[in-house]
C-alpha cells in the first residue's frame, strides 16, 4: 500500500517531466545547433565544441536582410493585434450584451470561419489582391491575418463580457456615466485579463504566419522573418544553412518568450477566469 501511495504521488511529476522534456528538447537542440561552427552542424554532441557565434552573426549579414524582415514581422503582427483588439472588443461586447434573433447562430458562424484551412483561402485572396494592386504590401498580409485572428478574439471576449454582471454598468450609469463611459471605465478594466490573453494569442498567430506572407509578397524587402528564414542560402549558395536558420529561429522566438514572461500573470488569470463562480 505504501509503495502504491508513493507511486501515485510521483506519477504526476513523472508525467509533467516527460511533457516538459518532449516540448523543450527541440528548442534545446535548436540552441545547440545555433552555437556550433558551420563545419560542425551535423555533429551529435550534446554541447557545441567549440562554441561559435558565426551563425548568429551570419543571420544579420547584408545578403539575408533579416533585420528588415524582423521589422516587417513586427509591423504586420503589431498592426494585426491592434486591429483585432479594437474590432473584436466592440463586436464581442455587442454580442454579449444585445439580444437579437439568431445571435447564437451568428456566434457559431464566426467561430466556424476560423476552422477553414488557410490554404483554401489562398487562391481567392491572391486573385483579389492582384486585381486591386495589393501584392507586396503590408495590408496584403495584415487583412488575411486579421480574418484568422478575429473569430477567436470575438469568441473569447464575448465569453468574458457575458461573465460580467450587467448591474455594474447600470450602477455606473446611475452615477452619471454614459454607456460608452461605463464600457471604457468599468468593463474594459475588469476584462483586462481576457484582453491581454487574446492579444498575446493574436500576436503569436500573426508573428508565426507563413503561408500568406510567402504567397502575397515576392519582394525581399517586404518579406517577414518566417519567410526570410525559409529562404536563407548557405555559404556556397546551394548548401542548406541549418546553423543560420537555427540561430534565426532563436532570435524570432525571443520576443514571444519575453512577452509571455512579462504578462504571465495576466495570461494565467485570463485563462482561468470563470473557472470558479
Amino acid at each position: 500500500m505504501r509503495a502504491l501511495s508513493v507511486s501515485r504521488r510521483t506519477l504526476p511529476y513523472v508525467g509533467i517531466g516527460a511533457v516538459v522534456f518532449f516540448c523543450l528538447v527541440p528548442f534545446y537542440w535548436m540552441a545547440v545547433s545555433a552555437f556550433r561552427r558551420p563545419s560542425d552542424q551535423f555533429a551529435n554532441t550534446l554541447l557545441p565544441s567549440p562554441w561559435s557565434l558565426k551563425n548568429l552573426t551570419s543571420v544579420f549579414s547584408s545578403t539575408n536582410g533579416f533585420g528588415r524582415a524582423l521589422l516587417n514581422s513586427l509591423v504586420v503582427a503589431g498592426t494585426t493585434t491592434v486591429l483585432t483588439l479594437i474590432i473584436g472588443t466592440f463586436t464581442a461586447y455587442a454580442l454579449a450584451r444585445l439580444d437579437f434573433r439568431f445571435k447564437n447562430a451568428l456566434l457559431a458562424i464566426i467561430i466556424a470561419t476560423s476552422m477553414f484551412p488557410g490554404i483554401s483561402q489562398l487562391v481567392p485572396l491572391l486573385k483579389l489582391f492582384t486585381d486591386i494592386g495589393w501584392i507586396n504590401t503590408y495590408q496584403a498580409m495584415i487583412l488575411p491575418s486579421l480574418g484568422f485572428c478575429l473569430p477567436l478574439t470575438v469568441w473569447n471576449l464575448s465569453v468574458f463580457f457575458r461573465q460580467l454582471p450587467f448591474e455594474l454598468e447600470q450602477a455606473a450609469m446611475v452615477d452619471g456615466c454614459t454607456r460608452g463611459q461605463a464600457f471604457r471605465k468599468i468593463i474594459i478594466p475588469l476584462a483586462a485579463p481576457g484582453v491581454f490573453t487574446t492579444a498575446i494569442i493574436a500576436f503569436i498567430a500573426a508573428w508565426n504566419e507563413f503561408i500568406i506572407a510567402l504567397s502575397m509578397v515576392n519582394k525581399k524587402e517586404m518579406q517577414t522573418a518566417t519567410v526570410t528564414i525559409a529562404k536563407f542560402t548557405g555559404q556556397y549558395g546551394f548548401d542548406q544553412p541549418f546553423g543560420t536558420q537555427m540561430a534565426a529561429g532563436i532570435i524570432v522566438t525571443i520576443p514571444l518568450v519575453i512577452m509571455v514572461l512579462i504578462f504571465q500573470r495576466r495570461i494565467i488569470s485570463g485563462l482561468t477566469a470563470g473557472g470558479v463562480k
